[in-house]
């Protein structure tokens, strides 16, 4: 387990994949029900802001109920999400098209915004400002978990491709573990970065409200 606020290739790895499949059912539950609901107006919002917010709730530890994408505090934060969304599409999709590498550098420098957003109820500006920071020296560690991820994924994908119809279903299983561990690492990093990050009263913007609907 990681210490501190540090983060090291090895210690993400090697927590995130328990992480992960330990709720990989959880998470498979989550999706499906996610997919069965999408035609639902105004619930699909609050559902697809739930599905974003996975690594927060996988940091706090112990096993997730898929249930949770159905909590409505997710609909209250629609206006600030589908900004936080916006903003940051606008920097990130031309910076990847022209300029590779400054786009994926951007990226993953705001890759804990939405999760800040939601777990810290930041505006969607400090967000990403706080993001930033706490990925600061650190983007080279998390963009090795994610190169090393896909690798791996990217060289069994290729093994099981040779074995036909069976080794279709078998890649598909293993994209299944991909996510699931994609998501677990994500939830090491984001606990490790933010858990001593100093949120003052003044960048606080959402408000706990009654819940409507």
């Amino acid at each position: 387990m990681n210490t501190g606020n540090k983060i090291t290739l090895q210690g993400v790895l090697q927590e995130g994949v328990g992480i992960g499949v330990k709720n990989l059912l959880s998470l498979v539950g989550a999706v499906v029900m996610w997919i069965l609901t999408i035609w639902i107006p105004y619930i699909n919002v609050g559902t697809t802001i739930a599905i974003f917010s996975i690594p927060i709730e996988l940091s706090k530890g112990g096993v997730i109920s898929p249930l949770f994408i159905f909590d409505a505090k997710y609909r209250q934060y629609m206006g600030e999400f589908f900004t936080l969304i916006g903003l940051m599409s606008i920097a990130i999709i031309p910076a990847m098209m022209f300029m590779l590498v400054p786009g994926i550098i951007i990226s993953i420098g705001w890759s804990l915004a939405i999760y800040l957003l939601l777990d810290k109820k930041l505006s969607p500006t400090q967000a990403m400002m706080k993001s930033n920071q706490a990925t600061y020296g650190y983007k080279w560690t998390i963009f090795g978990v994610t190169f090393v991820l896909y690798i791996a994924f990217l060289l069994l994908s290729s093994l099981l491709g040779l074995l036909g119809v069976v080794g279709t279903i078998l890649i598909v299983i293993a994209y299944i573990f991909y996510m699931v561990i994609i998501l677990g690492c994500n939830a090491v990093i984001y606990r490790d970065l933010t858990k001593d990050m100093d949120v003052d009263d003044e960048t606080i913007v959402i408000v706990e409200e009654t819940k409507v609907m």
